[in-house]
């Protein structure tokens, strides 16, 4: 009970704090709006920039050869690469050679099966400008082709028939063929299937929600360097109240703002910024209870481990900087080498943001115990280093 009236106590400050609530709560809604907007073009959603297009064609004829050098003309910002094998191609594609592969199947035309278009995560709108470009052009060959037999085949038929050519009926003959291709409306490209992926918006409102939960570690942590400083700390003491209850207080008091804080957050992002969390706010709020938990526990390791307020606004500072960086709060994942990846599983919000992510896209309650696991393992590590170190001290 001791502990849970710090605990209150605590929260009923930091809410009542006018920097806390700018740099806790409305910051993060600012990034989430300017980045998830102004990064369109990275998840998905924008101009084309510069492109290398694999290509990959068994056996080319006309119409492969003339579609390839319609992407390479110049303006377009597309680099073609053609590959030997559709292996190697998928290796480009593995290494990030290329940005967006194509197959195209044995003598591609309008009776042979679909091409395939397959892009790397962030090029997204290459790959649809791409594809809108090679279904227009694989359209105009068709009608082109439609009409060229149209012309001659009447023509043929008149000149058999020892009449003159009657350009009136070839003109409605061909207006009619034309007319049909159009309205076949016949699909060239086909994407593979892939799994359902998160907007922009979507992305960064998990990845600053995982960021800013983060700075509650350092916000902790100066509460209890403010209250010893103060004498506080020292009046509770001698009060009965263990320093184990203490601790627990100020550890839960920390837990409570950060949950105040994302379902602020959550709200504002959903009603304001329209952000979907996902079809089950249980599972969110399932991964942001053992969150909470982590973060909590990160903030007695940052008081543990610093003398005084300004080093522990230093060290949080910095500290969350980093994890925000290598956790994937400023660029996605997805576009971090595979070493990268690997160090970013090492980070706490890493683990918070892909679990946010994958909830918005649809995932079973089996995915999120992995992350939930290594969440409370982080928060229980953090209290029993931190309960020794403050025990010395």
């Amino acid at each position: 009970m001791k502990s849970l009236l710090i605990a209150v106590k605590d929260a009923k400050i930091h809410l009542k704090d006018r920097k806390a609530i700018l740099m806790m709560i409305l910051m993060p809604i600012l990034l989430t709006a300017i980045l998830g907007s102004a990064l369109k073009g990275v998840m998905g959603g924008g101009s084309m920039p510069e492109t290398v297009l694999g290509v990959y064609s068994p056996e080319s004829n006309a119409m492969t050869e003339n579609i390839i050098q319609t992407l390479e003309a110049e303006g377009l910002a597309i680099t073609v690469e053609r590959a030997g094998t559709e292996k190697q191609l998928m290796d480009w594609m593995e290494k990030k050679e290329v940005h967006v592969g194509l197959v195209l199947p044995e003598g591609w035309g309008v009776d042979t099966d679909r091409a395939v278009i397959i892009p790397i995560i962030g090029q997204e709108s290459s790959s649809l400008i791409i594809q809108q470009m090679i279904e227009t052009f694989a359209q105009m060959s068709q009608t082109i082709e439609h009409a060229t037999k149209t012309v001659m085949t009447e023509a043929a038929v008149m000149s058999a028939n020892g009449a003159e050519i009657d350009m009136a009926t070839i003109q409605y003959e061909l207006a009619e063929s034309v007319e049909k291709v159009v309205n076949e409306q016949k699909i060239y490209v086909i994407e593979p299937a892939k799994e359902e992926s998160v907007s922009s918006m979507q992305y960064y409102a998990a990845a600053m929600a995982a960021m800013f939960l983060l700075f509650n570690a350092m916000v902790g942590a100066k509460s209890f360097h403010q209250e010893r400083k103060t004498e506080t700390l020292s009046r509770l003491m001698m009060t009965p109240t263990s320093g184990h209850s203490i601790l627990a207080g100020k550890f839960i008091g920390t837990f409570l703002f950060a949950w105040v804080q994302f379902l602020f957050f959550m709200g504002a992002t959903h009603y304001l910024l329209q952000v979907d969390w996902g079809s089950s706010n249980l599972q969110v709020f399932f991964i942001t209870f053992f969150y909470s938990f982590a973060v909590a526990g990160l903030s007695m390791i940052v008081a543990a481990f610093t003398t005084d307020e300004k080093m522990a606004d230093v060290v949080g500072s910095m500290g969350v900087q980093v994890l925000a960086l290598l956790g994937g709060s400023m660029l996605p994942l997805a576009v971090f080498p595979e070493a990268l990846r690997k160090i970013a599983m090492l980070t706490p919000n890493s683990w918070a943001l892909t679990s946010f992510t994958s909830i918005m896209t649809g995932t079973d309650w089996s995915a999120l115990w992995l992350p939930a696991i290594v969440l409370f393992g982080v928060g229980i590590l953090s209290i029993f280093i931190s309960s020794f170190r403050l025990r010395a001290v």
